[in-house]
């Protein structure tokens, strides 16, 4: 087997995925090398207890958080990364969202490139991750988006209630982008069914839009694409000069492997971007691979997140809640005076009794939740998600130790806004009453803020820009001090704006790998 390509890619989730697939047409040679090995479909995909409670699929990796305390970070490592496990939201940053804007905690910088620039992607990936979702409807959107090619899925009547309880209040919720693979006119041939197991959970059936199944199993039968799961990159080496990446040091259960690409692209996630750039260090980059700046591992930002879950005193009509979102609030609430950015509300994937005990875990152990009152609890739970802006700071960071022991120096901030939003959506969920019964006359939240183990939608640690002082990248998610290195995952996000990150990462992983085809003189074949 030969040991050199034109491409190597580091990771298979969105934003590596998507990149091979936007090169293979070119006929050029690629590598993709996943530290995670196939997932299986197995009957476990679909357990709350193997999911939720034994944690079946999730990295048994340790790091630690600035007080020396270890912790398992919520994340996967297999062949088509987190997305595997998502729960499908897929929204396009708004144009403020590309601007610098000023927030209670501080300042949301500025990205070198525009939603112009992004646009024609982000349709692209709509199209191709079956976005279903409805324009008109966000109060937030840009108002000359194409209409979605596939129409919104249609909410469950406790959720069309929740929907009717909020416009009375004057809100405006729309319906939550989701990549699914729905036929609602054709529900009994259908690949999606809308079960009660998609976010959190691999989908038995391949109906969610996700790396896995979008990207990189079409992959599998095309000649000049290799895939080798089971690879751990631990370094990058370069030649004298420290321009150019001449080896990639993989460890896999059979010893160490070197690989080599006259192109390389990173797309680990932010966290493993940085740790393997920081791993790199040499004569040419004693800081750090492409770390001139300084900038490697800062900047570590993963949302301000408060789960809400409200318990109602009948059970809910809903088996597929996550359909509906606000936006009213996102860039503040002039009706009560506030100026600064909120974030964003949308409704959670169902829960079973045992998706309960596992989120809870952390302050109440499974053993001691019996699975009569989580059972019970489930079947009367609408659970919701606020999710606020985290802004970026060069002391939240991810650090490497000579022994590879990785450390998440963290302090939550800006959380103002937040604070505010959750309190609104509380008081907003008084006196919910389904005209025809009442779903939730009487009802409670709990609250919490998702802690340091929750590291989903984790970004920027390799933030791209015009200046090489204060940015990794450049415009186009090439290192600014090497020649053939890029980044294509969430590590290049300057700003963490307040919805998932993966439609922008599909995006610009295409867009890098428009730029690359060009930068090669390539064509499609």
């Amino acid at each position: 087997m030969t040991t050199r390509y034109d491409i190597v890619i580091i990771g298979s989730g969105a934003g590596g995925a998507t990149l091979a697939q936007r090169l293979a047409p070119t006929g050029k040679s690629i590598l993709i090398l996943e530290r995670g090995e196939h997932l299986p479909r197995e009957a476990e995909n679909w357990s709350p207890k193997s999911v939720f409670i034994e944690r079946r699929y999730r990295t048994k990796d340790h790091w630690y958080d600035k007080h020396g305390h270890p912790f398992i970070p919520n994340t996967h490592y297999w062949v088509g990364g987190n997305t595997t496990f998502y729960g499908a939201a897929l929204m396009r940053m708004r144009a403020r969202d590309f601007t610098e804007v000023q927030h209670a905690g501080g300042v949301s910088p500025a990205w070198p490139i525009s939603l112009a620039d992004l646009a024609p992607y982000y349709a692209e990936a709509e199209a191709l991750w079956q976005v279903h979702g409805h324009r008109g409807d966000d109060p937030t959107e840009n108002g000359d988006e194409p209409p979605y090619v596939y129409p919104a899925v249609e909410h469950d009547p406790g959720v069309a209630a929740l929907k009717g309880h909020w416009e009375l209040q004057g809100w405006r919720p729309f319906s939550l982008p989701l990549g699914v693979k729905l036929d609602q006119a054709h529900p009994v041939t259908s690949t999606c069914i809308k079960c009660k197991t998609c976010g959190g959970y691999p989908c038995l059936l391949r109906a969610k839009s996700d790396a896995r199944t979008l990207a990189i199993e079409p992959l599998l039968a095309i000649p000049n694409v290799t895939i080798l799961p089971g690879r751990r990159v631990v370094r990058l080496e370069t030649d004298a000069s420290g321009r150019t990446v001449t080896d990639i040091v993989c460890e896999t259960a059979q010893g160490e492997e070197r690989w080599s690409g006259d192109i390389v692209a990173l797309a680990a996630g932010a966290a493993p971007t940085a740790v393997v750039l920081l791993a790199s260090a040499n004569a040419a980059h004693p800081n750090g691979l492409a770390n001139g700046s300084d900038q490697v591992g800062r900047n570590y930002m993963f949302h301000n997140s408060t789960a809400m879950v409200s318990l109602t005193a009948a059970h809910q009509s809903v088996t597929f809640p996550k359909t509906l979102a606000v936006n009213d609030f996102y860039f503040g609430d002039p009706a009560e005076g506030y100026d600064f950015p909120m974030g964003h509300i949308q409704l959670l994937e169902y829960m079973s009794g045992q998706t309960l005990e596992g989120q809870v875990e952390d302050w109440l152990p499974p053993a001691l939740v019996p699975d009569e009152l989580a059972g019970a609890a489930a079947e009367r739970m609408l659970s919701m998600l606020v999710i606020s802006e985290d802004l970026p700071m060069p002391d939240n960071r991810v650090m490497v130790a000579a022994d590879g022991r990785i450390t998440l120096d963290y302090t939550f901030g800006n959380l103002e806004g937040h604070e505010r939003l959750v309190k609104k959506l509380k008081a907003s969920l008084d006196g919910f009453v389904d005209h025809a019964h009442p779903i939730s006359q009487h009802h409670f939240q709990f609250d919490s803020l998702l802690p340091l183990y929750g590291t989903a939608h984790q970004c920027g640690t390799t933030r791209f820009g015009t200046d090489p002082a204060t940015s990794v990248l450049d415009v186009n998610c090439k290192a600014h001090e090497l020649d053939n290195l890029y980044v294509v995952d969430t590590s290049f996000f300057c700003s963490a704006n307040a919805i998932n990150p993966t439609l922008t990462v599909v995006a610009n992983a295409m867009r890098v790998g428009d730029h690359l085809i060009e930068r090669m003189g390539a064509k499609a074949v």
